[in-house]
């Protein structure tokens, strides 16, 4: 399961990273798989929390990374909202680091599907993954948007059944042939990628500027003809 699951997750953030260009990029979680092999960044960091990243090059809580403000230009988080204990508090520290036009990748378990219905058999202290809190899309698009976040693309995967066996994986390959068509939401799986907006500042004019402006432009001009006679009547009274 972890091979099949891994196969399709590293395919799609190979394509995602690609083109994904800065100084800086972090992976945080599962530190065993480079998902940012395939991008450009010239600092690439793998940071893990759980202690046992024998790859890993920084190892820290998630919901306290050891990184500036706005020095980070790409943050990939391949299941790590799912096992951090305050998954919230993890993406208000991603969008801490990220700079302004930032991209953040986020890969999690879908608990509409098989899998998650697979956790819902499981026991909550049962092996991994399924011991880990699972989070439904719409509900990271709602964190997303209340940190201005804007998600820019996203895909679902692995939609056969979780077997532990290779060939029974095979048998419902087909399955991932079908699910992308007719039930694509339902994928056991799935990234979204995302960008940080800073909307820029409007200055407010205070109100007597703007009513003297309104009535300068709403006043009325004289006719040549009206203008004409107020120097006949002038010349008169003189």
């Amino acid at each position: 399961m972890g091979r099949y699951v891994m196969d399709w997750e590293a395919k799609r953030f190979d394509a995602m990273v690609a083109d994904l260009f800065g100084y800086h990029a972090v992976q945080i979680g599962l530190t065993q798989f480079d998902f940012l092999r395939d991008n450009r960044i010239p600092a690439r960091i793998l940071c893990d929390f759980t202690g046992e990243g024998r790859d890993a090059d920084v190892l820290a809580e998630p919901e306290a990374l050891p990184f500036e403000t706005g020095s980070v230009d790409l943050v990939l988080l391949p299941h790590a909202l799912e096992f951090a204990e305050h998954p919230h508090q993890v993406l208000r520290e991603v969008e801490r680091i990220l700079v302004p036009e930032g991209q953040l990748i986020i890969a999690g378990f879908n608990p509409f599907s098989l899998w998650g219905a697979r956790r819902l058999l499981q026991r909550r202290d049962g092996d991994f993954p399924w011991q880990g809190q699972y989070l439904s899309v719409r509900r990271i698009k709602d964190w997303l948007q209340l940190l201005s976040f804007d998600t820019r693309a996203g895909s679902f995967g692995c939609y056969a059944p979780p077997m532990h066996q290779q060939r029974w994986l095979e048998r419902f390959h087909f399955m991932d042939a079908a699910g992308d068509r007719w039930w694509p939401v339902c994928g056991g799986v799935y990234l979204l990628q995302a960008v940080k907006r800073v909307h820029g500042m409007r200055l407010i004019q205070p109100k007597w500027r703007t009513r003297a402006a309104r009535r300068k432009t709403l006043a009325p001009v004289a006719s040549p003809g009206q203008r004409v006679a107020r120097i006949h009547r002038k010349q008169n009274d003189e």
